[in-house]
């Protein structure tokens, strides 16, 4: 009996090991959230939503959107940290990801060892662009402009430490022009914002602000990247522009709560991968001025961490901090 009774408990020993091994192999079996911690209409969002449609496709589940926005990101980074780490909900996010840490003085999570790396997914440029009701025609024009009247030149951003803050924090830096910072919540409202008049220029994302710059409703002075777009060959980038040495360009990153199962990290990884080789989606961003991004959960952990140590670096030599 004591024999039999030994078995028993070996074979439900067992049992219970291949339990997490079974549900994980049955991943996903239910809706996946993807939080975007950032109003709809920033290029955060127009990434995720990019992505999300084909992705879930290859997990063979919907891909829900939830946008979650507020501190610079931290709200919607913070809900993700403490979700349950079964691979149901996942966080995409930009550039706040590497500065944060270093623009707050205290997180509510540690930006590092809370998440799950995923992939790298893209890379995005911005463009400086100013309202048709400031008379210059080029960046130039805007550097003496700016620096004939000081604190009276006003620019939006999708909030403080956001991508479209942290661009236009080193162009006015670099060029030691004094810009009045007016933060929204949100690219979306702040691009608005730009192309309605309310204030003078913007550094929105390639992807949101082209429409409007085909329509001719603003103007684009520079781009951002270290190289001029195809979408836009005429207009220079901010050091052919006037400012050497200045390049900004936003990336994204897909990430779950830390303890995912690796293999659940694994599967998704491999499913984003497959999605941004699919020539439909490479043809999507490409329209979009953004270049895609594919590689291992380690790759995007190491990228990463050098993110984090180079924007510490510069945050405290500019003396960058939150307003």
């Amino acid at each position: 009996m004591r024999h039999i009774a030994s078995v028993f408990a070996a074979l439900a020993a067992l049992l219970l090991l291949a339990a997490p091994g079974r549900a994980q192999q049955s991943y996903p079996d239910k809706p996946v959230r993807m939080v975007v911690p950032w109003p709809p209409g920033g290029s955060v969002d127009i990434v995720a939503r990019l992505v999300s449609e084909k992705l879930g496709q290859r997990l063979a589940q919907p891909i829900i959107i939830q946008n979650s926005s507020g501190a610079s990101g931290t709200i919607g980074m913070d809900m993700v940290a403490k979700a349950r780490p079964d691979g149901y909900t996942l966080l995409i996010n930009t550039i706040p990801l590497a500065t944060n840490p270093a623009l707050f003085a205290q997180l509510p999570f540690d930006t590092v060892k809370d998440f799950a790396p995923i992939a790298l997914i893209a890379k995005m440029p911005h463009l400086l662009v100013s309202t048709q009701a400031i008379t210059v025609g080029d960046m130039r024009e805007l550097l003496n402009l700016a620096k004939s009247r000081p604190g009276r030149l006003t620019y939006s951003s999708a909030g403080s430490g956001s991508t479209t803050h942290l661009s236009a924090l080193l162009f006015s830096t670099m060029s030691r022009t004094d810009i009045l910072h007016i933060p929204y919540r949100g690219g979306g409202p702040a691009l608005a914002d730009a192309v309605s008049g309310q204030v003078d220029i913007s550094f929105p994302s390639f992807a949101a602000a082209l429409p409007f710059v085909k329509t001719g409703r603003i103007k684009a002075l520079a781009i951002t990247s270290a190289s001029r777009s195809p979408l836009m060959p005429d207009r220079p980038t901010g050091a052919e522009a006037g400012l050497p040495g200045y390049e900004f360009t936003a990336w994204f990153m897909l990430r779950a709560p830390a303890a995912t199962p690796r293999d659940i990290v694994g599967r998704v990884n491999q499913a984003v991968t497959e999605t941004m080789k699919s020539p439909d989606v490479a043809e999507r961003f490409a329209r979009e001025g953004t270049e895609i991004v594919s590689g291992t959960p380690d790759r995007a952990a190491a990228f990463l961490a050098a993110e984090i140590g180079q924007w510490a670096q510069v945050i405290k030599e500019r003396g960058i901090k939150m307003d």
